[in-house]
C-alpha cells in the first residue's frame, strides 16, 4: 500500500521539486460529482482483497520472516528480479473458487470488491497481453481468476473494480521503485506507461465488462497534463466506472484517506477509509492479529458517522484461500448488518457529534443512535437536538423507548443492553429539517461513563498552537495517524477545550500526549474549574521522521466538579521553550 509522502523521494528516486511531488501525491477528488457517484455513496462496505505472487511466498524469504505489508516483501528482501520472478513457477492457487469468495462477500453485507489486478511486484493477476509475468503465463494454474470472480460478484449485485499499481513495478527495468536491480538515472518511465502501465490498464477496462471501480495506486512518473490525458483516456472506456483519487493529481472521484486513516470529524466530500482485517495487507502466513466481529462493526459505524465508506481488505493465501478468521468475522459483522444495515446503507453523518456513548448517522427524518457505551444510570442525552421527536425505539425488535425534551436536550431512557452486542441502535424519528453539524459544539463529559476523552480536534489555539494530523508506524507498512495539538513552545501557546459536564463529581484529569527525549521534563499547566494544576512532562519516545510516536497517558490532578454546566480545559507550556509534546486527547476519569 501507500508509503508517507516524506519516504517516497528516497524509495523511488524521483527527482521532482517539493511543489511538484505536493501535486503529483494530491489525492483530494476533482470537485466535480460523477453521475454514477451515487451508488457508491449509499454503498457504505467494500471489500479490498490483496492477492498476488507474494500471496504464495507468505511472509517469508530464504527463512527469514517479514512483517508488515506482506505485499512489499520483494521489496523489503531486496529480491533480484528475476529471482523473484521464477518463483512463479510454483504458484498454483488451485483452491480459489469464485463462487465462494463472492458469497463470503454478499454474506457479510459487502457492496462492492476491489481486488488487485497487478501491485508493486508487477505480476498481473490476469492474462494481460503485454507482458509475460502473468498468472496464466508464467504459472502452472494457466487460468485467469478474475474473469472468474467479476461474473460471481456481478451475479450477487456486488460492484467489482481492479485495484492497479500505476506507477511502481519492480519488475521493469523502467517502472517505479527498483533501484536494487535497476539504474534510477537510466529509466525510462514515459516507455513504461506506453508498452505496459497504459495498455495494461486498457486490458482491464475492456475485458472485464463493467467496473464500479479502478482503484489506482502509487502515482508517479507523470505530469497533471498527462494524467489527464490518461484518465480521459479511460473515461471513454469506462465511463461509468469511479476512479479512486490516488490516480494522483487530485483528478480522482473520491477522496481515499490514508491506510488505516479516518478524518476526525464529518467532512462534505465522498471519501473512503481503507483498513486491513489483521496487520498485513498481503497475505503473511504468522501474521495472526485479526480485527474481532466487534471492532469491525464499530469500526465501520465510526466510519459511517463521519460520512464515509469503510473498505476492509481480506489476504488470500497462495493456494487461494481467503484466511478462516477473515471468513468467520465477516460472516458475524453481515448477521449484524441484516439486522442493522439500515443505520449503515444510505446514510451520512448525524447531526449529533460523538458523544460518550457513541456516535450517529443519519437519513431524511430519522437519527440513528450508534451505542457502544450504555450510561451506569440508563439515562441517554442527546444533546443539541434541535428537532421535534416524534419517536424514539429499538432498530432491532422496534421496542418504543420514552423520552423527555429540555430545551435542546433530548434524554432517552433506553433499557438494559445485551452486553455482547458490539453496537446497540436507536432510531430516533423526528419531523422538519435536521440542524447542522455544530462543530463547535461542547463535549460532553458524564460520570455515567468510566472515561471522557476530548480529542485534539476539538481544541481551540492560540498563537503558535497548532492541530495537525501525524502519520508514523511501528513497523515496515504499519501506518497510524494522529491528530494532535503541536507546537505548543511558550505560555502564548494554549489548547482550549470547551466541555459540558452533566454531573457534579471528582474527575481525574490525563493527558494523552507523545513526547520525545528533547521536551522531557519540561512544565506545563492544566486549568479545569479556574483552578490551575502544575506538571512535568515525562519523556515518551523519541519522534522523528523515522521513529514512531508512542503515546502515554499522564495522570496530572483531580478536580472537583461542584455542578454541572459548561467549562472550559485549558493547557499550555509554563515557559518559553521546546515543544511541550503533541497532546493526542485529554481524559477526563469519574472517581467512583
Amino acid at each position: 500500500m501507500i508509503l508517507k509522502r516524506l519516504m517516497l523521494v528516497s524509495l523511488l528516486g524521483v527527482a521532482l521539486a517539493a511543489n511538484a511531488q505536493d501535486e503529483m501525491w494530491d489525492k483530494s477528488a476533482s470537485g466535480r460529482q460523477h453521475p454514477n457517484i451515487q451508488w457508491f455513496k449509499e454503498a457504505k462496505f467494500g471489500m479490498f482483497i490483496h492477492w498476488g505472487l507474494y500471496s504464495k511466498l507468505g511472509g517469508v524469504w530464504n527463512n527469514k520472516r517479514y512483517y508488515g505489508s506482506g505485499e512489499w516483501l520483494m521489496n523489503q528482501a531486496k529480491v533480484p528480479a528475476d529471482i523473484y520472478a521464477a518463483e512463479a513457477a510454483t504458484f498454483n492457487p488451485v483452491n480459489f473458487n469464485a463462487d465462494e469468495w463472492a458469497s463470503l462477500a454478499k454474506e457479510a453485507g459487502i457492496r462492492y470488491m476491489v481486488i488487485t489486478a497487478k501491485h508493486h511486484e508487477g505480476f498481473a493477476m490476469y492474462d494481460s497481453k503485454v507482458s509475460d509475468f502473468t498468472i496464466v503465463k508464467s504459472t502452472p494454474y494457466k487460468k485467469d481468476p478474475m474473469k472468474a470472480l467479476a461474473d460471481a460478484t456481478r451475479k450477487r449485485g456486488i460492484q467489482f473494480g481492479f485495484y492497479y499499481s500505476q506507477f511502481l513495478d519492480w519488475h521493469e527495468p523502467n517502472g517505479g521503485g527498483n533501484r536494487w536491480d535497476f539504474d534510477e538515472s537510466k529509466k525510462d518511465y514515459q516507455r513504461y506507461y506506453r508498452e505496459k502501465s497504459i495498455p495494461q490498464l486498457k486490458e482491464l477496462l475492456t475485458g472485464y465488462g463493467p467496473l464500479g471501480i479502478v482503484w489506482f495506486d502509487m502515482p508517479g512518473g507523470l505530469t497533471k497534463q498527462q494524467t489527464q490525458q490518461l484518465v480521459d483516456s479511460l473515461r471513454v472506456l469506462q465511463p461509468a466506472s469511479l476512479f479512486s483519487s490516488r490516480v494522483g493529481q487530485g483528478l480522482g472521484d473520491y477522496r481515499d484517506f490514508g491506510d488505516s486513516e479516518v478524518p476526525p470529524a464529518p467532512i462534505n466530500e465522498v471519501w473512503e477509509s481503507i483498513y486491513t482485517h489483521n496487520d498485513s495487507w498481503g497475505y503473511i502466513e504468522h501474521d495472526m492479529n485479526f480485527k474481532s466481529p466487534r471492532e469491525i462493526i464499530r469500526l465501520l459505524a465510526n466510519v459511517a458517522s463521519k460520512g464515509g465508506n469503510l473498505m476492509l481488505n481480506v489476504g488470500p493465501d497462495g493456494k487461494g484461500n481467503i484466511p478462516y478468521y477473515s471468513v468467520q468475522y465477516l460472516k458475524a459483522t453481515g448477521k449484524w448488518l441484516q439486522q442493522n444495515g439500515e443505520s449503515i446503507y444510505g446514510t451520512t453523518y448525524g447531526f449529533i457529534p460523538a458523544q460518550p456513548w457513541g456516535v450517529t448517522t443519519a437519513k431524511p427524518g430519522k437519527l440513528y443512535l450508534h451505542i457502544l457505551d450504555r450510561p451506569a444510570d440508563g439515562k441517554l442525552l442527546l444533546p443539541g437536538c434541535a428537532v421535534t421527536v416524534s419517536k424514539v425505539y429499538t432498530l432491532v425488535g422496534k421496542r418504543v423507548l420514552s423520552f423527555a425534551k429540555k430545551g435542546t436536550d433530548v434524554i432517552v431512557n433506553i433499557p438494559g443492553m445485551d452486553a455482547q452486542s458490539p453496537n446497540t441502535v436507536l432510531v430516533v424519528e423526528y419531523q422538519g429539517k435536521a440542524p447542522a453539524y455544530d462543530t463547535a459544539a461542547p463535549v460532553t463529559v458524564s460520570a455515567q461513563f468510566s472515561v471522557n476523552t476530548i480529542e485534539a480536534v476539538h481544541a481551540k489555539m492560540t498563537d503558535s498552537a497548532r492541530v495537525k494530523s501525524l502519520t508514523y508506524s511501528h513497523y515496515f507498512g504499519d501506518w497510524k495517524h494522529s491528530v494532535c495539538v503541536t507546537n505548543m513552545m511558550g505560555p502564548k501557546d494554549e489548547a482550549r477545550f470547551d466541555i459540558r459536564i452533566t454531573e457534579a463529581a471528582d474527575y481525574k484529569v490525563i493527558l494523552e500526549y507523545a513526547c520525545n527525549a528533547e521536551s522531557g521534563r519540561q512544565e506545563g499547566s492544566v486549568l479545569v474549574n479556574d483552578k490551575e494544576y502544575l506538571f512535568r512532562t515525562l519523556r515518551s519516545s523519541e519522534f522523528d521522521k523515522s521513529n514512531p510516536l508512542m503515546f502515554i497517558q499522564h495522570a496530572v490532578a483531580i478536580t472537583t466538579i461542584g455542578q454541572p454546566g459548561l467549562y472550559t480545559i485549558a493547557v499550555k507550556p509554563l515557559q518559553q521553550g521546546k515543544e511541550l509534546f503533541k497532546l493526542k486527547s485529554v481524559r477526563l476519569e469519574p472517581i467512583k
